[in-house]
């Protein structure tokens, strides 16, 4: 469990920081992908920069439930964009699914290891 938490939060940090630096910097590849800035872009980039802050300090603070929650959103937002880019040639929607495929495997091996103690609440 332990080391896929590590290989999910580090593929989070690892592919965010150059995303969120070339968003900050209004880079004309960002445009190509992501397509010219609006503010939808803008909050996709405080999205994206929330993420990398949570996978950083879960790097060092490696709560299971919290990674879990995090990945949890992760892959459900990451498995919609085919639906709402509209194909899956597109580079973030291939990425998004090859991601999502790790994360998958890191909330199963979450689940595997401390079960139902994710979901008690007291």
């Amino acid at each position: 469990m332990e080391t896929m938490i590590y290989v999910s939060l580090a593929i989070n940090i690892l592919v965010l920081i150059p995303i969120v630096v070339l968003m900050a910097m209004k880079s004309p590849i960002v445009d190509k992908t992501w397509g010219v800035f609006t503010p939808a872009r803008g909050i996709l980039m405080s999205i994206y920069l929330s993420i990398l802050v949570v996978s950083v300090f879960l790097l060092f603070t490696p709560a299971p439930a919290f990674v879990a929650a995090l990945l949890l959103v992760q892959v459900v937002y990451k498995l919609t964009t085919p639906f709402t880019v509209g194909k899956l040639s597109h580079p973030v929607v291939i990425s998004n699914l090859v991601i999502s495929a790790v994360h998958i495997v890191t909330l199963a091996n979450i689940y595997a290891t401390v079960g139902e103690l994710l979901f008690q609440t007291s």
